[in-house]
């Protein structure tokens, strides 16, 4: 188990790391952000019964360029993106980001969940610390 502080003035808030769930990494599928766009472009093509020479096809490309794609080899410009996702019929964002609607109703991503997990674990007093502090940081973000 380990403590995570964070200094803060008048003292450091601590919260404890480790039984905590939602800390530790993971793999993500399309529903869940953390995928990356290749892993995102092969787990769709996949869904959608396609094989690698068919979204080649559909898109213009070698084969061996699809491969590259799903495995991050290559890069993916807006224009290849827009290509691939009318392939597959979804949102150059979904392939993007892993998510089509708005930021706001996103599902949280493992860090944020992360988050919550070790806030929920602290004190009220360093609850109240959090929430001044995130708030502080938010505020400058805003305004920079």
């Amino acid at each position: 188990m380990e403590r995570l502080g964070i200094g803060v003035p008048g003292g450091v808030l601590g919260c404890v790391v480790g039984d905590v769930p939602g800390t530790e990494g993971t793999i993500m599928t399309p529903d869940r952000p953390g995928l990356t766009v290749g892993a995102r472009i092969r787990t769709l093509r996949r869904a959608r019964g396609l094989t690698q020479d068919r979204l080649a096809d559909s898109t213009g490309v070698s084969r061996s360029a699809v491969a590259q794609w799903e495995g991050d080899r290559a890069g993916h410009s807006a224009g290849m993106l827009r290509r691939i996702a009318e392939a597959l019929g979804v949102s150059v964002g979904l392939l993007r980001d892993g998510w089509d609607g708005d930021p706001g109703d996103a599902p949280l991503t493992p860090q944020e969940t992360a988050l919550l997990q070790l806030y929920r674990h602290c004190s009220p007093e360093d609850r109240s610390v959090l929430m001044h502090v995130a708030e502080k940081i938010a505020a400058s973000s805003e305004a920079g």
